[in-house]
């Protein structure tokens, strides 16, 4: 197995996160999103993340395989200690620990940035996702049924958290 290094995303990484990004669109297991995003749409993404919300990359061969970011979950101050996640793997990379390495790091910076937990949407019919987040620690704390539209046919979410710091 390649190894698999993690870093801090640049402006330069900005396409191939756009491409990963846009297979978990188009393979229909990832997101509500329906169409493709353009590089222009990656790139404002983007610039909106900070040092508060990191975007991380995982390189291997070269070559960037996957990536993962903390995005603001509501733009209400209460919320200021909640994360929501993202996170994408390049199609021939999945299912060979990219994916763990990510989460494991994001959770890490979340902890260093004060973050009280993290919040995801995912899929139900995502299998290899829902075994990743709950061997992260991730629970399901509900379902939004028939949540989206994706090519005809109503798909639900399922929302989970990671509580760092449960009372």
């Amino acid at each position: 197995m390649e190894e698999i290094k993690l870093r801090d995303a640049t402006q330069a990484d900005v396409p191939s996160i756009c491409a990963i990004h846009n297979q978990g669109i188009e393979d229909r297991v990832a997101t509500l999103d329906v169409d493709p995003h353009t590089l222009d749409e990656q790139r404002e993404w983007f610039h909106r993340h900070g040092r508060r919300h990191p975007v991380i990359v995982a390189e291997a061969v070269g070559a960037t395989v996957g990536w993962a970011s903390l995005n603001p979950f509501s733009a209400r101050a209460a919320y200021r200690f909640v994360a929501d996640l993202s996170i994408y793997i390049e199609r021939q990379w999945r299912g060979k620990g990219v994916g763990t390495q990510l989460l494991h790091e994001i959770d890490a910076r979340a902890r260093a940035l004060g973050y009280h937990k993290i919040v995801l949407a995912a899929f139900p019919f995502n299998q290899a996702g829902m075994r990743l987040y709950e061997k992260c620690g991730f629970r399901t704390v509900g379902i939004y049924r028939e949540q989206g539209l994706i090519d005809g046919r109503w798909v639900d979410t399922i929302i989970m958290e990671k509580l760092f710091n449960e009372r």
